[in-house]
């Protein structure tokens, strides 16, 4: 694994970037206004900058409260492999614990893309006919 500088920012992803991020791995190009709303509509996401660029990001959905889940963990080819999605993942899986009620346990779900799925195995994500989750339990707040 290569070494590489990055910091992770959260709730700045721009419209823009996600675009960029989504077209540059292989998904759909969705328009301006309707990435504008959804982002808008997220509960939380984390940003990758390395050299002043997202290069990597990752967003949370769901009610904030009972059920959460990853969406768009995604991370340009020529950045994969230097511990950026390990961080955008973890920093998202905090946010949930922070900010969860205390003493419930919550599901956290998620779609891996096909053959991602030991990525998120190591986090305690388990596959599941609807994709894979796991079962978190919050004890105390930060």
């Amino acid at each position: 694994m290569g070494s590489i500088r990055f910091e992770l920012a959260e709730n700045v992803l721009k419209a823009e970037d996600f675009i960029r991020l989504k077209v540059a791995t292989g998904f759909l190009e969705r328009p301006l206004p309707q990435v504008e709303k959804a982002l808008e509509n997220g509960l939380f996401n984390v940003s990758a900058i390395c050299d002043g660029k997202v290069v990597g990001m990752g967003r949370l959905v769901g009610d904030g409260a009972m059920y959460w889940y990853l969406q768009e963990i995604i991370v340009l080819p020529e950045y994969q492999g230097k511990g950026i999605g390990k961080s955008i993942v973890e920093r998202l899986l905090e946010h949930i614990e922070r900010t969860a009620v205390p003493g419930t346990k919550v599901d956290v779900g998620l779609t891996a893309v096909a053959g991602k799925e030991p990525f998120y195995e190591k986090f305690g994500f388990h596959s599941s006919p609807t994709g894979m989750r796991k079962t978190v339990e919050i004890n105390t707040p930060y």
